[in-house]
């Protein structure tokens, strides 16, 4: 199972905290998504893609922005594009209409579902711009002080 989840859709205790993402708007005329699933199912598609060092982080508590946000490196252009197509066919397969900027360019992809924001990168704009970091948590792998 992919990494921060329960089988009920929560979010596992961890540094990131431990409360469960909230439902995500609909698309009008639609029913409800919900959002722990969405994320399990986002992490499993990543994952299933090859995607490396897939952090998810719960944003409660610290913007109001989004519940949840997911991060992933892609090896190259092609393959952050082939990411972010399953990423988006995952939101639309519970009738979620996500937004997306720089999906031409595959440097770096954002995919804005509301409630649930991925960012899929080529290694070396990821660790420029250190999303982790920014968000007080660190990359896969690597060490952190105690």
């Amino acid at each position: 199972m992919p990494p921060m989840l329960q089988e009920d859709g929560k979010l596992i205790p961890t540094i990131f905290g431990g409360t469960a993402p909230q439902p995500l708007h609909p698309v009008p005329g639609q029913p409800r998504p919900d959002a722990g699933t969405l994320v399990r199912t986002i992490l499993t598609a990543l994952d299933d893609a090859k995607a490396e060092d897939i952090v998810s982080i719960d944003l409660h508590g610290k913007t109001t922005l989004a519940d949840v946000m997911i991060i992933a490196t892609g090896r190259s252009s092609t393959h952050v594009g082939a990411l972010a197509d399953r990423v988006i066919k995952a939101f639309k397969d519970v009738q979620a209409a996500p937004r997306t900027e720089g999906l031409q360019a595959g440097d770096w992809v954002l995919i804005d579902g509301s409630d649930i924001i991925v960012h899929i990168f080529r290694p070396e704009v990821r660790l420029f711009y250190n999303l982790e970091k920014m968000w007080g948590v660190g990359r896969p792998g690597e060490l952190r002080a105690g």
